[in-house]
């Protein structure tokens, strides 16, 4: 079922009808279409059930110390745009591609993410295997300073947030080949890094 609107806009809509791993619940998409018909309790509730994920997504993506602010300003256009989102059960990977894209704004106003494009640019069409990587030590190596933002990015939304590959391209609308490019070169360089220390 959707909201209509009285004012006609663009609608965003992420995906068909498949079903992603970064569902939302039935209880989160009625909470969209009661926001969407201005009820202030259900946009609270909304946003509380999903400022902690978005916010561990933030972490890994721009550290610690800007998480909050990126947070916030990502709870705002959520706020801002929700009324166009056309289908409520995307509303998580919505929220999540709206992150992306504030995060890599933030990196891009702090000049680390033009630094370390020119790494990625190399690696674009390069296959990555699907691995998966021991959850006890993944925090750690996704803080890891070997990794580019757009490397964390994937990383991240793949390991931590258990997302298919393509379920991360949809999300920051880039191709399965960067993708897995990206995939590639972050466990290159967490490996390189690990074997680093070890022979230490």
């Amino acid at each position: 079922m959707l909201a209509l609107h009285p004012n006609p806009s663009p609608t965003i809509s992420l995906y068909s009808n498949e079903e992603t791993a970064l569902a939302t619940s039935k209880q989160e998409a009625q909470w969209v279409l009661r926001a969407q018909c201005s009820d202030r309790e259900a946009l609270e509730l909304l946003l509380r059930n999903l400022q902690p994920s978005l916010h561990r997504y933030l972490s890994r993506l721009v550290g610690g110390s800007a998480a909050d602010d990126v947070l916030q300003e990502v709870l705002i256009i959520v706020c801002r745009k929700l009324k166009w989102l056309e289908t409520p059960e995307f509303f998580r990977a919505w929220a999540y591609r709206v992150a992306s894209r504030a995060a890599f704004r933030h990196l891009k106003k702090e000049k680390r993410w033009s630094d370390r494009l020119q790494d990625e640019v190399v690696l674009d069409e390069m296959p990555a295997p699907e691995v998966a990587a021991p959850l006890d030590i993944l925090p750690e190596l996704l803080n890891s300073d070997a990794l580019t933002p757009a490397s964390r990015a994937v990383l991240a939304l793949h390991f931590q947030e258990e997302l298919s590959l393509p379920e991360v391209a949809a999300i920051l609308e880039i191709p399965l080949g960067t993708v897995k490019s990206r995939l590639a070169y972050g466990l290159a360089a967490l490996r390189k890094k690990l074997h680093l220390t070890r022979s230490v």
